[in-house]
């Protein structure tokens, strides 16, 4: 038989170092980037690039910082999760709206976003589910094809070849929506398997 009891269950709160406070201000950049693509301009979209870029850096070093300097925290763990699903959701919207990604792929992605990070929330009394590697795959393939997107490549380069590199990044949008599917699914499975293990 297995139990569990409420000293062996993960602790979340908040720490201040260094990986917490770039989570923290990935969170702070997506207003920013917000305001900056909803304006429509060359220059915008340029700087709502930038921002997003900074932003999904901020992603790569706090969890290597964590990990390099044994920072790692159940609090870290889970608000770096949120803050991915903040930015990249932000982007997915955006973009549906500006027309460069069909709005039933934003919205089988937020479901599936919003769902698993509920779940995470709801499981995070008796463990808290890292990323697989799949999930790292994922958010790297989310990532590449919104920075394709968030350009405006007509105005750089041209229709002709702009509409070439947008397709490329709406590829890797997909590739990344089938991910986005199936590492569900898997965390869905590690979840059951979490709570039969705790009734059994």
């Amino acid at each position: 038989m297995r139990t569990t009891n409420d000293d062996a269950a993960p602790r979340v709160s908040f720490v201040w170092n260094l990986p917490n406070i770039l989570t923290l201000a990935r969170v702070a950049l997506v207003p920013v980037f917000i305001v900056l693509l909803v304006q429509q301009t060359m220059a915008a979209r340029l700087w709502a690039f930038g921002v997003f870029v900074l932003a999904s850096l901020t992603d790569r070093y706090d969890g290597h910082l964590a990990r390099k300097y044994n920072k790692v925290t159940a609090f870290g763990t889970l608000a770096d999760t949120i803050a991915d699903k903040f930015l990249t959701g932000a982007a997915f919207i955006l973009l549906s709206w500006l027309d460069a990604i069909p709005w039933w792929v934003t919205i089988v992605i937020l479901v599936r976003e919003v769902g698993i990070t509920l779940l995470k929330l709801l499981m995070v009394s008796h463990e808290v589910i890292s990323a697989s590697a799949g999930g790292r795959l994922k958010m790297v393939l989310q990532i590449a094809g919104i920075c394709v997107l968030l350009v405006p490549w007509a105005d750089l380069v041209g229709a002709r070849i702009g509409d070439w590199i947008v397709l490329l990044g709406q590829i890797v949008i997909y590739l990344a929506l089938v991910l986005t599917v199936l590492t569900g699914i898997d965390y869905l499975v590690k979840a059951r398997r979490t709570t039969r293990g705790i009734r059994d």
